[in-house]
């Protein structure tokens, strides 16, 4: 067997500190590995990736390794057989997998449970790989709903018991406004200290973003000072007719972000707890510039920065999209769902 982990050995493991799940109960010494160290924990992000003998999507395949796997990640590569978009990959026990869907879990932490809530609503992120959460109703009791991910962002609006007697965030989720619930020790709050507005004496006036489409990049400028610099995933080339009639090239021109919003349910909006459906709840720190929903956002879905993967959007860096958050205008007041303005300049070419 590989080393990896299970959704269900992680949910049997879920109790243990990190630094005893990480380093001591995942059979380090039983898997002889050559390293004193890991490098990390991986998840796989996608429905399934493929494990291979050498760094080479042409080499021959090992086996088909499913979403949510943990891998514990020996070390990083970069494969002078590419691909030259991404030749990132990871060494694990019996293989190698490319780093394209596998989202680095570089603080996994539990967190004491609030006692109250010290704002009506309040922001949180996922800080474990992965929960199931669960929706009460009265006539079916306890379901399960949503994966939800390490690194997305939600806001929890109550403090409830779960069906293990501890304490639950409930969630309500912007998109649908439904109620859910995760366990609490699974989230950090995030407090508005975390989210104030950066590079406040540049006029807003002299601030914009340049997103080359060809390259994969974007830029961001205070006057002629470039002050931010990044790889970027943008929408993938349409061929045919989209299925929902809106394509998925990412617009070329000039813009202005219009609406910013710290968490958005992404996807088709179904309530669903379906792990294959197109839900993304909880996509982090977005922008929006274009009025078909095409804005900046954090990604935790694929580590694939520098090739075309999204359905519009720019991908980035989660914690990339959160500096860009709050660099750019207009201004969320914390406890705000969204804010509309005539924001900060967007160029696409």
């Amino acid at each position: 067997m590989g080393a990896s982990l299970s959704r269900r050995d992680f949910l049997k493991l879920s109790g243990l500190p990190l630094t005893t799940l990480a380093f001591n109960h995942l059979g380090l010494n039983y898997l002889n590995q050559e390293i004193e160290k890991p490098l990390g924990i991986g998840r796989v992000a996608t429905n399934a990736i493929r494990l291979y003998k050498r760094p080479s999507f042409q080499s021959d395949p090992i086996r088909w390794i499913q979403r949510n796997t943990l891998l514990i990640l020996q070390y990083e590569l970069f494969s002078r057989y590419g691909p030259s978009y991404n030749p990132r990959w990871y060494r694990i026990n019996d293989g190698f997998v490319h780093s394209g869907h596998i989202q680095r879990i570089d603080n996994w932490q539990y967190n004491e449970p609030l006692k109250e809530l010290p704002y009506e609503k309040m922001l949180a992120e996922i800080t474990v790989p992965f929960v199931r959460s669960l929706r009460y109703r009265q006539s079916t009791g306890w379901r399960p709903l949503y994966f939800l991910n390490y690194g997305s962002v939600y806001w929890i609006t109550h403090l409830d018991e779960g069906p293990d007697r501890r304490p639950w965030y409930g969630i309500t989720d912007d998109r649908l406004r439904i109620v859910y619930h995760v366990p609490a020790t699974h989230m950090r709050p995030i407090y508005p200290e975390e989210l104030t507005p950066i590079s406040t004496d540049v006029p807003p006036s002299d601030k914009h973003i340049e997103l080359s489409i060809a390259n994969q990049t974007m830029q961001a400028f205070e006057g002629e000072r470039q002050v931010f610099y990044t790889s970027i995933s943008t929408g993938r080339l349409q061929r045919g007719e989209p299925p929902n009639g809106i394509p998925t090239d990412t617009p070329i021109g000039r813009f202005r972000i219009s609406v910013k919003t710290p968490s958005r349910h992404m996807g088709d909006g179904e309530i669903t707890s379906n792990i294959d459906a197109y839900e993304l709840p909880g996509v982090p720190w977005v922008g929006f510039f274009h009025h078909l929903g095409i804005g900046f956002h954090g990604t935790y879905w694929h580590d694939n920065f520098g090739l075309r993967m999204s359905a519009g959007c720019i991908n980035l860096r989660t914690e990339e999209a959160l500096w860009l958050y709050r660099w750019t205008t207009p201004e969320v007041p914390y406890g705000e769902w969204f804010t509309t303005g005539r924001g900060t300049t967007v160029i696409v070419s």
